[in-house]
């Protein structure tokens, strides 16, 4: 079975470590609540830079690539059994949501874009960034209302 894209990593990340991670953030969000809408805007600010678990794969991916393929070419052609197993992974990761860095990565804190996004749009909704679109009720208020 193919794992949804919304919760392939969390379904292969201990609970333990899903549940710190909810932890994590929903401190955070109870953090900058009371510090006010400047602070909330610098966090936003702050989420807008941080790098999801995607990307952190997807750059160790790209860089254990170019190692393996620079050391095939340059000291022996079994380094190019690296690429190849990264490549490897990365399928794995892409169909079933998991590969061997997957639990490291976890409990360094990398969080999934969804993750990120739920700490964004409970900053967002404190602020009263979406206060007026119950009041508007178009998809223009929503959609203008969701980008900022």
């Amino acid at each position: 079975m193919v794992a949804t894209t919304r919760n392939r990593v969390p379904m292969n990340t201990d609970s333990c470590i899903n549940a710190s991670i909810r932890r994590k953030t929903e401190n955070n969000i109870a953090y900058y609540a009371a510090g006010g809408t400047v602070a909330i805007s610098r966090r936003l600010a702050e989420l807008d830079e941080e790098w999801d678990i995607e990307r952190m794969l997807e750059t160790n991916a790209a860089t254990a690539t170019l190692v393996g393929m620079t050391l095939g070419v340059t000291v022996n052609k079994k380094w190019f059994a690296l690429p190849v197993l990264v490549a490897a992974f990365l399928l794995q990761h892409a169909v079933q949501g998991w590969c061997p860095p997957l639990p490291v990565l976890r409990r360094m804190g990398f969080r999934t874009a969804n993750e990120i996004d739920y700490e964004r749009y409970a900053l967002k909704a404190l602020r009263g960034d979406f206060r007026n679109i119950s009041e508007a009720g178009t998809a223009g208020h929503a959609l203008s209302a969701a980008e900022s």
